[in-house]
């Protein structure tokens, strides 16, 4: 294909605005999947989980071929990307990979958080934009008053805006039209030595890493001899070709195109996501005469938690599945840790907390690892009596009071977009969580922009599912990372049966450790099994209880068996089971084994 007639593309859009049922239509209508697909919907959604909850977690590309309405035929690379604030990363990497970009807007809910964070990510890499409604079918779709927000938004005419119903296929044809008409031709030369950005990777059994790359200059032909630039590792194109989203070989791959390099690698860390792959030639050293691609901004992780191994001999087996869901996914960082409760395992640095929940859910699922994960905490930096500083990622690492001098927690920039009659819910929400107005914008009367600070620990765990709840499901929410304030940070650990929870300890403002303790001990209690003897559930800061519940014991109906006499029988068989229970709590404490997903519950409940 001519490099004239190549158009590399992507979907962005806030969650649930139709993404992966558009890229559905567009499959459908160029051929590249049978129409009417019966077996699936969200073709390019592969992933179980992504099936399951109905979300997008992993970009995805997938190539098309187009006869536009002029006789020409098109080479159409669509990159699906997710919405969720969670997977930020994804969409940031997919568009350093094409030169368009389709904006999505649901006709019915209107510009949206993700909406806005996700245009400026496009903007800043310079794309073409094309502004598309959709959802146009239903009866509660506003059209006039959407395309309205988007002309104030990004600034266009009504003419530009399409109206398509993804789900019937209403206005495809028009948008795969705008896409070869004003999406530019990939830059780039075809006389150079080959230059690949690996976008994206996954490992295969046999194949090996698997690398998905946008070509730059040059092309790479099957069999040939590469090289990793950052990693320096040299492999061979065991196999090249393109996705739709099944592999589909080919011979070579040119210049603006995008698919994909079986590397045959075994050496997961030799493919990293940014790294540039270059053709070697044969030749040891030719390669580096060949300029690196700028690759990507390093991600910073907003949530850091500790993943173990359920049990202790699978910590081999836990590194190497963490490796391989690192190799697809970027946004995911992790070290070593040591935990005198819980063993070997790893510090995870995760984007939130959905990150984390499907990242368990991957390695019970794609690596049959159950594993324990400690609750979630930022990074908060630390000033100690001897002027070090220090960053802190987890509770067991947190130093003796006494010891410091300043402790700082991370605040994040918040824009939250909601109906103008919940805005004094949320202004209430936001000042409960310690948030710091700024200004508000206004789309129209009807809907408006609330900018505030907030501090992140009080946005990652339960602030989204708050802001749905005060605002009837209508507000939406994009957080960025802005810097470190100077804050009274307590470590608070959970105790059950008197013993601390090593997995439930935690890094808190003083302020909000008794409001917080509360909602842990009262979820612990409705998450935790009853057991023979009385269950004390209590968090405490320092040697000071704060919160506390209690969870009664199982109790045998001993009298059941009993029948006539009168109630001194009775008595006396419940006065031995008394006993009983006596001696046994004087063999020492009972021990409780908290079920691995039940921080996921307690966060849930909270």
């Amino acid at each position: 294909m001519e490099q004239k007639n190549i158009r590399n593309f992507c979907i962005i859009a806030h969650i649930d605005h139709g993404k992966s049922t558009l890229a559905d239509r567009l499959l459908e209508v160029t051929g590249t999947i049978e129409r009417h697909n019966k077996m699936k919907k969200q073709i390019l959604d592969t992933m179980e989980l992504e099936q399951e909850r109905g979300i997008t977690i992993k970009l995805q590309p997938a190539r098309m071929a187009y006869h536009s309405k002029d006789g020409q035929e098109y080479q159409l690379n669509l990159i699906d990307t997710p919405g969720h604030v969670d997977f930020n990363y994804e969409v940031s990497r997919s568009l350093a990979a094409v030169e368009g970009a389709i904006l999505l807007v649901d006709s019915t809910q209107g510009v949206q958080a993700q909406t806005i964070a996700n245009l400026f990510l496009a903007v800043e890499q310079g794309l073409t934009i094309i502004p598309i409604l959709n959802k146009i079918d239903l009866q509660n779709s506003e059209v006039e008053r959407r395309a309205e927000e988007l002309m104030r938004l990004i600034g266009c005419e009504r003419k530009e805006i399409i109206s398509v119903s993804a789900k019937t296929g209403q206005g495809i044809s028009e948008v795969l039209e705008r896409i070869v008409a004003e999406v530019p031709a990939p830059r780039g030369s075809s006389t150079k030595p080959f230059r690949a950005l690996v976008f994206d990777s996954k490992y295969d059994e046999y194949k090996g890493v698997v690398a998905y790359v946008r070509v730059v200059d040059g092309e790479l032909k099957k069999n040939e001899n590469i090289n990793l630039m950052a990693s320096k590792a040299d492999g061979e194109a065991l196999d090249v070709g393109y996705l739709t989203p099944s592999y589909v070989p080919t011979p070579r791959i040119g210049t603006g195109e995008i698919g994909y390099v079986v590397t045959g690698l075994k050496d997961i860390q030799s493919v990293r996501v940014g790294d540039t792959i270059v053709s070697s030639s044969g030749v040891r050293g030719s390669a580096y005469d060949v300029a690196a691609l700028p690759g990507y901004k390093e991600v910073t992780p907003m949530v850091y938690a500790g993943v173990f191994p359920q049990e202790g001999n699978e910590y081999n087996k836990l590194r190497d599945a963490i490796e391989k869901v690192r190799l697809s996914d970027a946004a995911l960082s992790c070290e070593p840790e040591q935990s005198t409760a819980l063993g070997f395992g790893f510090r995870c640095g995760l984007l939130g907390m959905l990150h984390l929940e499907i990242l368990q859910e991957r390695l019970r699922r794609e690596h049959d690892i159950e594993v324990v994960v400690t609750t979630p905490s930022v990074a908060y930096e630390v000033t100690l009596t001897d002027h070090t500083k220090k960053t802190i990622y987890s509770p067991l690492d947190f130093p003796d009071p006494s010891t410091m001098n300043e402790s700082r927690e991370p605040w994040v920039s918040v824009d939250i977009v909601c109906p103008s009659e919940y805005m004094g819910n949320v202004m209430k929400l936001a000042q409960e969580r310690r948030g710091e107005f700024k200004n508000t914008d206004y789309f129209d009367p009807t809907r408006a922009v609330l900018h505030y600070d907030i501090p992140l620990s009080s946005v990652i765990v339960d602030f989204h599912d708050k802001l749905k709840s005060v605002t009837s499901g209508y507000a939406s929410m994009n957080y960025i990372l802005i810097g470190y304030r100077a804050a009274p940070i307590v470590r608070m650990d959970i105790l059950v049966a008197e013993e601390p929870v090593a997995a439930f300890a935690t890094l808190i403002h003083r302020d909000e450790a008794y409001r917080r303790g509360k909602e842990i001990v009262a979820a612990l209690k409705e998450t935790l099994s009853r057991q023979q003897f009385a269950l004390k559930i209590q968090a405490a800061v320092g040697s000071k209880i704060i919160a506390a519940e209690r969870l009664s014991a199982f109790r045998k109906d001993v009298t059941a068996g009993l029948y006539g006499g009168d109630v001194t029988r009775k008595m006396k068989v419940l006065k031995k089971q008394k006993k009983g229970k006596a001696r046994m709590m004087s063999h020492g404490k009972g021990k409780v084994e908290i079920p691995p997903d039940a921080f996921i519950k307690v966060l849930r409940r909270s």
